[in-house]
């Protein structure tokens, strides 16, 4: 019995998980199921155009992984100030983001538009695809990035407004923000990519400027939403009166949050070049990978969920002082999240062989989206795990030792494996995916004693 009660909660405690979980949920699973869409109407055009906008995406998603990796350093102080009901703190954190978002968001817009081809060029391999017109799928990716781009403004802000809401309890509006966005964007898709009346069909660059549009209905809502409620949300108060942020506060989100953002670099770039790596098999394994990625995204909306769960929860407890209380709800969702998301891999690898069809593209392609949907299946466990370790140790300020347990390990195995695996031995592109996939069973191994040790279980608030 008290090993049950270890480890399953009572009501109230699901009560509260599924208050803050259950938005973020509908808001990720109407934003992936979305994408699948959107995914499907650019791969109707054909293997190239669904090529082009997959490398691009994959290339815009360091940016948006650094953009998360600097806001979140500011978002443990965030967590940990509303916990003790500090809202000038929750504001400075508030503050901090918006500067570093729009100093972040200059060097991105600068470094796509001037060296964007050549990173493109990066994922289009001569040999490995003989009898393919490469320039074709650059043609097609570089339409895509030159509207794309201008979304990355509007994309940022939201991050910051929606990450800063979640961090005080709020996960309803940028539910309600997501879902105007994404209704924009699949209406908009709809017309601009195939045409409509007067409307001619622009094909990858009509989902572009969709996506660009979207980005700013999202964006308009969640800032007019934020300021029109300021007396629930009181950290937005007089927060444009000046930027100025304490230095001492400062100092310690650098001091946390570099490591963080750094990791989210390198670990993006990490994810990228085992995509890269791959892509030396061919352009089908790009497409397969890209119909791979976005059905993963869609079964891991409950892994993305508890893994801000704990951040939110277990932040606040922390910055209470509740420390027991914090490790037993760390413990909690832990056991959730790994017990839903074996039942959520079953199902993935279910309906694996019928989830390509929805593709018009070759039976190549399919049959190797298949394979990769069923290793992707069977290793979600691992992942989500994993997930909920590197959220647990973040929550308490280990930023450092996230650092080196995400990013340093993906460059050190997952990166060396692919790297070796692809160029240097015969083996099929299905066991490469197979062996780096589940690879992270040694983070589980170096993970499961930083859990145990409670090293995390600290407040970084109280000196403050």
């Amino acid at each position: 019995m008290n090993i049950i009660k270890r480890y399953i909660g009572g009501r109230e405690f699901y009560r509260k998980v599924v208050r803050l979980v259950i938005p973020i949920v509908i808001q990720q699973g109407i934003t992936n199921v979305v994408n699948l869409l959107d995914n499907v109407m650019v791969g109707s055009l054909g293997t190239e155009p669904m090529s082009g906008v997959a490398i691009v995406n994959q290339i815009i998603f360091i940016f948006n992984l650094t953009i998360f990796g600097g806001i979140s350093g500011a978002s443990i102080f965030g967590a940990q100030f509303f916990g003790i009901g500090d809202h000038k703190g929750v504001r400075d954190t508030f503050r901090f983001k918006t500067i570093f978002g729009v100093l972040t968001t200059a060097i991105a817009l600068v470094v796509f538009s001037v060296f964007g081809n050549n990173l493109i060029m990066l994922f289009l391999d001569n040999e490995a695809n003989a009898g393919i017109d490469l320039s074709v799928t650059l043609r097609y990716a570089s339409d895509y990035m030159l509207v794309v781009l201008i979304g990355l403004f509007p994309f940022m802000i939201v991050q910051v407004y929606t990450s800063t809401l979640r961090e005080t309890g709020e996960t309803v509006a940028p539910m309600i923000a997501s879902v105007i966005s994404i209704a924009v964007n699949f209406i908009l898709n709809l017309v601009l990519i195939f045409g409509f009346l007067f409307i001619p069909p622009m094909g990858v660059v009509g989902a572009a400027i969709a996506t660009v549009i979207a980005r700013f209905v999202e964006m308009i809502y969640i800032i007019v939403y934020t300021h029109a409620n300021a007396e629930k949300h009181q950290f937005i108060k007089g927060v444009y009166k000046s930027l100025k942020v304490p230095s001492s506060l400062v100092l310690k989100i650098v001091k946390k949050g570099t490591p963080l953002m750094m990791n989210e670099v390198l670990w993006s770039l990490g994810t990228t070049f085992v995509n890269q790596n791959y892509s030396t098999r061919g352009l089908s394994v790009v497409a397969a990978s890209n119909i791979t990625s976005t059905v993963w995204s869609m079964f891991c909306i409950i892994m993305f969920s508890m893994g801000s769960a704990v951040s939110i929860l277990v932040g606040q407890k922390l910055g209470a002082g509740e420390i027991e209380e914090a490790k037993d709800t760390d413990r909690k969702l832990i056991f959730l999240t790994v017990v839903s998301n074996t039942v959520i891999g079953l199902i993935l690898i279910a309906f694996s062989p019928l989830i390509p069809l929805i593709y018009n593209t070759e039976p190549e392609v399919r049959a190797l989206a298949t394979n990769f949907l069923i290793i992707a299946g069977a290793s979600l466990p691992i992942h989500a795990l994993i997930h909920v370790t590197y959220f647990t140790i973040r929550s308490g300020g280990r930023t450092f030792i996230t650092f080196l347990f995400d990013s340093v390990y993906t460059w050190c195995v997952p990166v060396v494996l692919s790297f070796t695996l692809c160029r240097f031995t015969a083996l099929g592109i299905v066991m490469i995916y197979f062996i780096v996939q589940f690879s992270d069973i040694i983070k589980i191994m170096i993970g499961m004693p930083m859990l145990k040790s409670e090293i995390w279980a600290k407040n970084i608030i109280k000196n403050n």
